[in-house]
């Protein structure tokens, strides 16, 4: 891929981001731990690999105004409409939007390329550890979901039932990321970040349930 073509893919990336948890740093954290993930296997196709990376998250905004759309869908559709306007081949755009398109969670739309494994891949590895941690918060705070909810017996749900949180994310999402990667690299890398995670909503948990336990019983002290 030469320098235009990067940079003509590149502007029209731009010109499709504007969520903060999914903005334009996040897909060069892709990119680059896609590049990384790709010296580990073999035949890869570095041209459809880099415009699938660029282009995987440019149907974001499309789902955040309306929530029943898919975001890899509708991405990899525009991605497709843009390489074909654009000049490139049919069978390159197909194969682009075919990464695209499988790069979500879904169990019954897996990737089957190398590239497209390779992006499920990196664009998981930007959900674990520290810095998933820091992107969820960010995208619940966009939302307005709370950090965790109260269960009618009023103790604090630790995100075990299906009421929007942080901490329901967390034990749905970010704790079983790490048994959903493809490559042995890509798997490597995420295991390293793991326990900065864990650690992460362990100790949030425990303080969150200290002042709560604690400030219950000082205000029983102090209410008459």
């Amino acid at each position: 891929m030469t320098k235009e073509t990067y940079k003509l893919i590149e502007s029209y990336m731009k010109s499709c981001m504007s969520d903060s948890a999914h903005d334009t740093e996040h897909i060069y954290r892709v990119l680059y731990n896609a590049l990384n993930i790709a010296g580990s296997e073999k035949d890869v196709d570095f041209d459809i690999l880099i415009c699938a990376c660029l282009l995987h998250d440019i149907g974001r905004q499309d789902q955040f105004e309306n929530p029943a759309l898919c975001h890899a869908q509708v991405g990899g559709d525009k991605a497709y409409d843009f390489l074909v306007q654009n000049g490139f081949s049919t069978d390159f755009a197909l194969r682009v939007k075919s990464c695209i398109v499988t790069h979500r969670f879904r169990k019954n739309n897996p990737p089957e390329s190398v590239e497209a494994k390779i992006l499920f891949d990196a664009d998981k590895l930007d959900v674990t550890g520290a810095l998933g941690i820091a992107r969820t918060l960010i995208y619940k705070g966009q939302v307005a979901e709370p950090l965790y909810t109260i269960l009618p017996n009023g103790q604090i749900d630790d995100g075990q039932s299906s009421s929007p949180s942080f901490f329901n994310e967390y034990r749905y999402k970010l704790e079983k990321i790490y048994g959903t990667f493809y490559t042995s690299y890509g798997k490597k890398l995420a295991e390293e970040r793991r326990k900065h995670a864990e650690q992460f909503f362990l100790e949030l948990k425990a303080e969150i349930t200290c002042s709560r336990t604690g400030g219950q019983k000082l205000l029983d002290n102090v209410l008459k």
